[in-house]
């Protein structure tokens, strides 16, 4: 057992108002899958991690599904959202590294969330399946969109261009998280800071037409 599990064992939640339980509950349900995917998580060890008996959690949700689901819908809203709100502004470069600084902060305290949207053990078709495909593409759509605004003012490009800049900026984010994931030391203040300085790097000429205010975080390193 984690010293995570010994740790709320030990705390109890007699006495607990049912929405601090669920709460509780839901916490520790998206580690355990976010760690484990749907397929190997197991609801014991949500119990163990949350403090509870196995029977509260059916008790609570139903079934593994539902309380997957849950957990499902809080990560994929909190991702969507993040990304929605990095959309405003130009549609430059400083719109790529707007978008993956929002997901940096977003994950920066539940970086479950991402394995959540993104199970590879989910089952093939169902609620589950749908309900992670649907914000899937969302966020994909999101970036199709910056990808396409971005390419749109330069009249050199070729229509499947656009296509292959999706991809590479999909690879790219989940690059970026999967490289996270094994540097869990790094804030998302330094994760957005990187990436906008290798940005600077790798496209300096149209970086700098871009960042005209010191930097999209402002923290751009000279």
């Amino acid at each position: 057992m984690s010293n995570h599990a010994k740790a709320t064992r030990g705390v109890g939640t007699k006495g607990m108002p049912r929405k601090d339980r669920e709460r509780l509950i839901l916490e520790a349900a998206a580690g355990e899958f976010g760690a484990k995917g749907y397929a190997r998580g197991s609801t014991a060890q949500v119990a163990a991690r949350a403090g509870i008996t196995k029977p509260m959690i059916y008790e609570y949700f139903g079934s593994k599904d539902s309380l997957y689901l849950t957990c499902l819908e809080q990560a994929g809203t909190r991702l969507v959202e993040a990304v929605a709100s990095a959309q405003q502004g130009p549609s430059d470069l400083s719109r790529a590294v707007r978008t993956l600084e929002a997901v940096f902060r977003a994950l920066e305290s539940r970086p479950h969330d991402w394995e959540l949207v993104y199970d590879g053990t989910l089952p093939a078709e169902g609620p589950l399946y749908e309900a992670a495909t649907g914000y899937r593409r969302e966020l994909n759509r999101m970036g199709a969109v910056g990808v396409a605004e971005f390419l749109r003012a330069s009249p050199a490009v070729e229509p499947l261009d656009a296509d292959l800049g999706t991809h590479l900026w999909y690879g790219t984010v989940s690059a970026a998280v999967a490289w996270w994931r094994h540097h869990p030391e790094q804030t998302a203040h330094e994760m957005a800071a990187r990436f906008e300085r290798i940005v600077a790097v790798l496209c300096p000429d149209l970086w700098a037409a871009s960042d005209t205010t010191g930097g999209p975080s402002g923290i751009r390193s000279t």
